[in-house]
């Protein structure tokens, strides 16, 4: 099954999949964000519609119900399916008649039209009638029946809008056709995907009525807001607005990037994936690089990078914003390292560009970053602090502050306490930026090279410890066979290992752990090696870092494969068709135009998790216009 997504610009979206009923409690025609990109709602799930032309009916529509009823099976008179430049089915009738129906979403309005044109035998009083399936919950939950929904609709301009339940935005729906009210429930829909992840599976959704829209005097329409939406919207015109916009954009990649840059506050962030991801620190500037610096969006990378500044507390950046609205969670040892090389990396990219950044904004990013490295020497909150050997040391009881961050309860499935290697890639790309503007770091960069060098080695197995100094006891190491190595040679912007042992290491990452997705988070022959990532929440968590592949990590393992080659013209075109062609396949697998969030670490490296996740598709656009790019 293929999912297709409208995202608004605002953290709100529309999704589906390409034919059959909905499989996931995200899926929805109308799914906007409150406080953008947060405190999500569901507010149009979905429809029922079918055809009434010549005394006859025909659904073009399909539901599943408990157990696993589908009913209608609109479906089985689909054409065709595009996603290019929006989700697009083709039915045809029995009767000849030919419907096509769009969905799009109104990029920085929390605004989904469907717009349908009927071609070919169309009779005389040929009608689309439109049923709506409507909730008002979060975005998480799942709807049951109940006696306080309000059916009953308020005139709007030019329609009518709902008011479900007392604090939840409103939904105001236009059309080309005309209204009845006739409420009632419709009980019992599931999804198969919610019921593969062991969750809650079935919802109860309400109609308050139907929409009988002419399709006999030229295209028909149903638009669906939430209450900040604004004006009626003419439907041709932001037709025509959506399409040149999304034209605009110089490749599908771009395009599919521009999905994750949305709104937050008077900024701008990033969204760590769909569906269920909001804007997470560590994922928003892994992303930055390929989402916004890649493709030449200067401006858009400042500004998400100041309004993540602006969160900074006590040398640390928020691991995410929570949906609704509590304090900022702080628990990431790595998110603020990667702030470090974000703003490096887009300082040095708008002067490559000849738009270097103003003398107020270097200056306050420069502040960031060093009390960022500033106050890790000191120590901050999670047993992070600078160690007698120059390294990083992090992590206390119960936590997981690495990006391999699986927690159950208190239990934290990767705890990695201690002085984890990525962490030591990150600290010496962090300080050796620094230094470029504060001299004094010098002396500790040399010093945490030359430890990492000397305590990382695994001479036994001819690559890199994963973590030295294990739940901080000296010389305890851990020597599981993780793809965490890789960021000592690639994925940051300088190497810190020696040439002949990069080498050897790199081929050994490809040998054990590589996959067509990306590699896995452990090798197969370990133990605790998990090949699938299915079962409820615990069984995947548990599974989520202990050998699932995660596609975003094809960057750093590209980026080293060609680093250890002397960045020979050569193997950056055999890296091309070898390690980016397949993923570039995947774009057509799962979530459609994107890249997954993580996959099976067994053949067939089945995608799972989010179908939409930026750090995937970022690295991927890094590697093409960046690390494999040829000639200037």
């Amino acid at each position: 099954m293929r999912e297709w997504l409208e995202p608004d610009g605002l953290g709100g979206f529309a999704s589906g999949v390409d034919a059959g009923p909905r499989t996931r409690r995200y899926h929805a025609l109308l799914l906007s964000a409150r406080r953008p990109p947060c405190d999500r709602f569901v507010l149009v799930n979905g429809f029922d519609a079918w055809i009434e032309a010549e005394g006859r009916s025909t659904p073009i529509s399909s539901q599943k119900y408990l157990p696993n009823v589908v009913s209608p099976e609109g479906h089985r008179r689909l054409e065709d399916f595009t996603s290019d430049p929006w989700p697009t089915w083709t039915f045809r009738t029995e009767s000849g008649l030919s419907l096509r129906e769009e969905v799009f979403a109104l990029h920085g309005r929390p605004v989904t039209i469907v717009r349908f044109e009927a071609s070919g035998t169309v009779p005389a009083g040929a009608t689309l009638v439109v049923r709506p399936f409507l909730s008002g919950r979060d975005y998480h939950g799942i709807h049951r029946e109940n006696a306080s929904f309000a059916f009953s609709p308020e005139p709007a301009e030019g329609g009518q809008r709902w008011r479900p339940y007392p604090g939840v935005p409103s939904i105001t729906i236009h059309s080309s056709g005309t209204y009845f009210h006739e409420p009632r429930w419709y009980r019992h829909f599931v999804y198969d995907d919610e019921r593969a992840r062991g969750m809650d599976a079935a919802e109860d959704l309400a109609s308050p009525g139907l929409f009988r829209l002419p399709l006999d005097d030229g295209p028909a329409h149903i638009v669906f807001s939430s209450e900040d939406a604004g004006a009626v919207v003419d439907v041709a015109a932001a037709r025509e607005e959506e399409s040149q916009r999304r034209s605009a954009f110089p490749s599908g990649l771009a395009r599919a990037a521009d999905a994750y840059l949305v709104a937050r506050g008077q900024g701008r962030t990033i969204v760590a994936g769909y569906p269920w991801f909001t804007d997470w620190g560590r994922d928003s500037f892994i992303s930055l690089r390929g989402l916004c610096l890649a493709l030449g969006r200067l401006d858009e990378a400042e500004k998400i990078i100041l309004e993540w500044t602006a969160a900074i507390v006590d040398g640390m950046v928020p691991n995410r914003f929570p949906d609704a609205g509590e304090k900022p969670e702080f628990n990431s040892v790595d998110a603020s390292l990667w702030y470090v090389v974000a703003v490096h990396d887009f300082l040095r990219a708008a002067k490559l560009a000849g738009r270097p950044a103003g003398d107020e904004t270097r200056r306050r990013l420069e502040t960031a970053c060093e009390t960022i490295v500033s106050a890790y020497r000191k120590g901050t909150h999670y047993g992070i602090q600078l160690s007698f050997d120059g390294l990083l040391a992090c992590g206390v009881p119960n936590s997981n502050l690495t990006w391999m961050d699986a927690k159950a309860g208190d239990h934290a499935f990767t705890p990695r306490i201690g002085k984890p290697v990525e962490v030591q890639a990150l600290w010496l790309a962090a300080v050796f930026t620094v230094s470029g503007f504060s001299p004094a770091w010098s002396r500790v960069y040399e010093k945490a090279l030359a430890s990492f060098r000397q305590r990382f080695w695994n001479a036994k197995a001819d690559c890199l410890f994963d973590v030295v100094d294990v739940n901080h006891q000296l010389n305890t190491n851990d020597a599981s066979f993780r793809p965490n190595q890789l960021f000592a040679v690639g994925g940051l912007p300088w190497t810190f290992l020696e040439l002949d042992r990069a080498r050897v290491m790199v081929d050994a990452v490809e040998r054990r752990l590589l996959t067509r997705l990306g590699p896995r988070s452990l090798a197969p022959d370990e133990a605790g090696y998990h090949g699938r990532y299915e079962g409820g929440p615990r069984e995947r968590d548990a599974a989520y870092h202990q050998g699932t592949v995660w596609p975003w990590l094809i960057g750093p393992f590209v980026e080293a494969w060609v680093r250890v080659r002397g960045d020979d013209p050569r193997a950056r075109r055999e890296a091309r068709v070898r390690f980016l062609d397949p993923i570039l396949d995947h774009l057509k697998d799962a979530g459609l135009g994107h890249v997954s969030e993580i996959a099976d670490g067994d053949f067939p490296h089945v995608p799972r998790g989010c179908p939409f996740q930026a750090w995937s598709l970022a690295e991927v656009i890094r590697l093409d216009r960046v690390v494999l790019k040829e000639g200037p």
